[in-house]
């Protein structure tokens, strides 16, 4: 089983896009006996030991930002206006508790502006329109002044919602934030920790990715580093089993790992999807396919460096991603985890000559 407590530090740790060092300091925490690096946009890059230079390169990617939001100014009131990092739907905002940061480090506790039903009259209590103008944070103080100069809060700080990890060992289900991507995270770590000795016909590297909520920025630097021949990508994908009906849901929980056959990031290559799922019916590891009309990830990005890098995209299925609080369950989790270390364990010659497509032409 993953490691709660890993779990528990990556998805607490705040990081919204553009602010992600204390999650790069809790991975740094969790990986003793890696090397492990990081570049000026603090992305980080983890390695074996013995890591040789001379073999094919595996990069497991995971991106380390949450969805956020940034102050963009301060009311003589002092209410906060925001705007968003990542994709949020300003419904799901509205009287959620939030963190904003200081640029001292202090957390501070905020709320998010709502109208309570006592002063909202007509018709005006049943609708669902919404403006991110109309809404603010509201962290207790009565002046700009005081924002200013009581809390320390500054134009260009970072907020996250106000969530605390928890794990529900009976039913083996978890809860909290960040599950986009921090799961992902947490899937690099224990799938390199569960390889750690081994003699495999790769170098494996990981590389957790700033920003990718932002537009994939962190993995357009990665990728150039690590210069991969292959890729899996982690994430933490939005479960889609309360939307569609049971036939028609790629993304539930407790049915395994997802395998993403595309987005409208990429189109995987169908020799990398076709050794997970051999994998998965050799090892009985539970997996379900996803075709996506929506969304994208890192493998955008990473697929198109050098000459073309094959990417498996690997996710677990989590509810609610991009809002306050999302559920996932840690079978899933392994599931994933276990479905990368074999097929890692599967790349040898022929298995990566079909992947790269050496002999199409012939």
């Amino acid at each position: 089983m993953a490691d709660i407590k890993l779990i528990e530090d990556l998805t607490n740790a705040f990081g919204p896009s553009g602010f992600e060092e204390e999650v790069c300091r809790m991975i740094k925490k969790h990986t003793s006996g890696f090397e492990v690096t990081n570049d000026a946009m603090c992305n980080v890059y983890m390695k074996q030991s013995d890591f040789s230079g001379r073999k094919p390169v595996i990069m497991l990617d995971a991106h380390t930002d949450e969805c956020g939001m940034m102050v963009q100014s301060i009311r003589e009131n002092g209410l906060l206006n925001f705007v968003t990092l990542g994709s949020v739907h300003v419904t799901n905002l509205p009287a959620h508790a939030v963190i904003v940061r200081n640029r001292q480090g202090k957390k501070i506790k905020g709320i998010i502006t709502s109208k309570p039903v006592h002063f909202i009259r007509g018709t005006k209590a049943d609708s669902c329109e919404l403006n991110i103008e109309e809404l603010a944070i509201d962290v207790g103080a009565c002046s700009k002044r005081e924002v200013m100069e009581v809390f320390g809060i500054r134009v260009g700080d970072p907020v996250v919602p106000d969530i605390q990890f928890e794990y529900n060992e009976e039913l083996g289900l978890c809860y909290g934030k960040a599950f986009d991507n921090r799961m992902g995270c947490v899937c690099i770590v224990e799938t390199m920790r569960a390889l750690r000795g081994e003699e495999l016909a790769v170098d494996v590297v990981g590389a957790f990715a700033v920003q990718e909520e932002a537009g994939m920025r962190g993995a357009t630097v990665t990728s150039q580093v690590v210069k991969p021949d292959l890729a899996i990508v982690f994430e933490g994908s939005p479960a889609d089993d309360f939307y569609y009906s049971a036939g028609l849901a790629q993304g539930s929980l407790r049915k395994g790992t997802q395998i993403r056959h595309m987005d409208v990031s990429y189109i995987s290559n169908p020799e990398f999807i076709r050794l997970a799922q051999e994998i998965g019916d050799k090892y009985g590891i539970r997996y379900q396919d996803a075709v996506r009309r929506g969304g994208g990830t890192d493998a955008g990005k990473i697929s198109l460096e050098g000459k073309a890098v094959p990417v498996l995209v690997l996710g677990i299925p989590s509810r609610y991603v991009h809002t306050q609080s999302n559920f996932c369950a840690m079978e899933d989790i392994d599931a994933t985890i276990r479905m990368a270390v074999e097929v890692i364990r599967a790349l040898n010659e022929e298995t990566m000559a079909r992947i790269l497509r050496k002999d199409i032409l012939k």
